[in-house]
């Protein structure tokens, strides 16, 4: 045999030197606590004799149905609650989920990227330049009493003198910042007083747009006088003022859209020039009963100049007028009583093609008073 090499002790396992009396009795204790505990125990002969009882019992249908699995416990009690929430929950959720995946436009803005933004909640911003083409096309919507400028450009545009936003006012050439403010002041004033004040829309006399106007510019009343008090191609009110025969039409509610721009600059004369470029689209119905709805849209280009008193013959805080020019859409071409009257569809739907150049009366690039008022609008 050959001899046991010996151990090398750096590899033997090291035990500890002793260990206590007081741990060996302390384990032995708990060991044979624990294999008493686990070792399986004979029912005692009370213990039988009510397992049989019970057993007899459940055979002859005297206990009640799941005595053996024992009362429910709350935490299966809350689940089956919940079940039933959701369940009473679940039929309204299908349906609107039904009803939303048929009409998707029923969800506020545009959640699934359809494209169809929602316009009335996007207005455009100001025009602070002139645009460089017409309106895009919209959706070729009907227009209604509830919706009167539907499928129009004029939808998203601003609502009555909200759109005319004068731009802010600085000093030019000499002139102080005080007196041009003055000028696109009263600027404003006129333009809502000849296209959007109730009192001349309905044709009576327009007295806040003469108001702004120098009485020392003698052509100018006479001349504004004359058309009104005998209007005629010659003589047109509707040159300078919207006007509309009640008896023939009236506005739907009180919304007239606007939109344009307005500049200044050193006048000819020394003053405060102003040009101002707006568009007015008015929704009108039948003054007969019929509840069509149709639009009439008038282009405006007035040029002003507010003088200087101490240098010129001039009413202090009044306009002179230098020019004006108007393009309408939707009018009649051979009725001068100083209204404008719109043509409806039942009114058209007979009628053979307009006469005249089609134009988009939207479309505020093009130059104004090229087209004169006899021709087809594209849209209204």
């Amino acid at each position: 045999m050959s001899e046991k090499p010996p151990e090398d002790p750096s590899s033997s396992p090291q035990l500890p030197e002793q260990i206590p009396d007081e741990v060996w009795e302390q384990f032995a204790r708990d060991s044979e606590r624990n294999i008493r505990d686990s070792a399986v125990k004979e029912p005692s002969a009370r213990a039988r004799m009510v397992t049989e009882r019970l057993r007899q019992q459940e055979a002859r249908g005297e206990l009640p149905e799941g005595w053996r699995t024992g009362p429910v416990r709350p935490e299966h009690d809350r689940r089956a609650k919940r079940r039933r929430l959701w369940a009473f929950i679940g039929l309204p959720v299908a349906v609107a989920v039904a009803v939303v995946a048929m009409k998707p436009s029923l969800l506020p803005g545009d959640p699934f990227g359809t494209g169809s933004p929602d316009v009335t909640a996007s207005p455009l911003g100001e025009e602070t330049a002139a645009p460089t083409a017409p309106p895009g096309a919209t959706d070729p919507e009907t227009p209604t009493l509830d919706a009167p400028f539907a499928g129009s450009p004029a939808l998203r545009w601003a609502d009555g003198a909200a759109g005319i936003v004068p731009p802010e006012a600085k000093a030019v050439d000499g002139l102080p910042k005080e007196r041009v403010e003055l000028a696109l002041r009263l600027t404003k004033k006129l333009l809502v007083a000849a296209n959007l004040d109730p009192r001349t829309v309905r044709g009576e006399r327009p007295e806040d747009a003469f108001a702004v106007l120098d009485p020392k510019q003698p052509k100018l009343f006479d001349d504004l006088n004359r058309s009104l008090r005998a209007p005629s191609d010659a003589d047109d009110p509707l040159r300078l003022f919207s006007r509309f025969d009640p008896k023939d039409v009236r506005l739907v509610g009180d919304v007239i859209k606007t939109r344009g721009r307005m500049t200044f600059e050193k006048g000819e004369q020394g003053g405060v020039a102003v040009h101002a470029d707006y568009t007015f689209v008015y929704p009108l119905v039948p003054a007969d009963g019929r509840t069509e709805v149709a639009r009439t849209i008038v282009r405006r280009a007035i040029d002003v100049e507010l003088l200087d008193p101490a240098r010129y013959v001039a009413t202090p805080n009044r306009l002179n007028v230098l020019r004006y020019d108007r393009d309408v859409g939707n009018t009649s071409c051979d009725v001068h009583d100083g209204y404008l009257h719109p043509e409806f569809p039942s009114d058209t739907a007979t009628d053979g093609p307009g006469n005249g150049p089609v134009r988009d009366p939207y479309d505020r690039s093009r130059e104004i008073g090229t087209g004169g008022d006899c021709g087809t609008a594209s849209r209204t």
